[in-house]
């Protein structure tokens, strides 16, 4: 593996940034992890399969970084090249009808705002989620009864040979935060068909659901979103919570007081930290209720 190779023949030759040893703390929603050894983001989709033809030649591996709202990162950091997806991937451009077209490495946010604009309604389940078009539609974001899946028209995807390929939405089997993608397959883009209604409606719609997060979800605090999926007719947070751990700390990092699916960094939190709670709420739920939830959250540069 030559990281080093990979920069110099990827560096000033592709319409990319291309940097050594990038802190990811800076790129993720937890601001923490180490070093990246190789970074790369890409503005085209040229850029994106240079970089992956170099990568593979170099034998370094990579990862889509997305907008690191559902990652930890080791301390220790990432030995291979930290892929993060910009210029025409973050894009989003209003169709025919009443669809939206949007990149992967755009901003969740702003294909809800652009939605919300427009009139147009069937995304207000994803308002206030963070993370990137890309990361929402990989595990099919939103509540427990709607979810961004049953709006995605179609999407394209780069495959490993290099080839293109678009699938259409009814092509893919959705599910509770995941989808029948194969994981080896990047999404470049996907285009959502919504329905008409009103630049009121749809903000009124969005404005109680923001509040709703606001009242029960520590938005304040740097942390990735809900730790452990939901268990079929239950709530993970409550199970956390009934076994006495809300509000629970190691180090900088705390299961969260407002809600015990979410662990927050209250400042210089590590990833040990982090891990730590993780592995500690699962522990006493399974020992407690017998439930063996799993974790959504994506870990990087943990080895085996």
């Amino acid at each position: 593996m030559s990281v080093h190779n990979a920069y110099l023949t990827l560096s000033g030759a592709i319409s990319a940034e291309v940097r050594l040893d990038e802190r990811l703390s800076r790129h993720t929603s937890y601001r923490i992890g180490g070093p990246a050894a190789l970074y790369v983001a890409p503005r085209t989709y040229e850029a994106l399969k240079r970089t992956l033809a170099v990568l593979s030649d170099e034998a370094v591996p990579w990862v889509i970084l997305g907008r690191g709202s559902n990652l930890l990162v080791s301390d220790a950091g990432y030995e291979g090249c930290a892929i993060s997806l910009a210029g025409e991937f973050s894009r989003v451009r209003v169709g025919e009808g009443a669809t939206i077209t949007a990149g992967a490495g755009a901003a969740l946010s702003q294909l809800v705002s652009t939605a919300m604009k427009e009139g147009l309604s069937g995304l207000e389940c994803c308002a206030g989620i963070p993370g990137s078009v890309g990361g929402a539609v990989s595990m099919d974001a939103g509540t427990r009864r709607q979810w961004i899946g049953r709006r995605v028209r179609d999407l394209v995807v780069l495959r490993p040979d290099g080839t293109m390929h678009r699938y259409a939405g009814s092509d893919v089997e959705w599910g509770y935060r995941s989808t029948s993608l194969p994981t080896t397959e990047i999404i470049l883009e996907a285009t959502f068909e919504l329905a008409p209604s009103t630049k009121e409606a749809v903000t009124a719609d969005m404005e109680e659901r923001l509040r709703e997060r606001r009242a029960s979800q520590p938005l304040g605090a740097p942390s990735c979103g809900s730790v452990f999926r939901n268990p079929p007719d239950g709530s993970a947070g409550a199970l956390i919570e009934s076994c006495g751990l809300k509000g629970a700390s190691l180090g900088a990092a705390q299961i969260s007081s407002e809600h015990a699916n979410f662990i927050v960094n209250r400042g210089g939190a590590t990833a040990a930290d982090v891990i730590g709670l993780i592995a500690r709420a699962h522990d006493e739920v399974l020992r407690r209720h017998g439930v063996d939830l799993a974790c959504e959250v994506k870990l990087l540069g943990f080895g085996a």
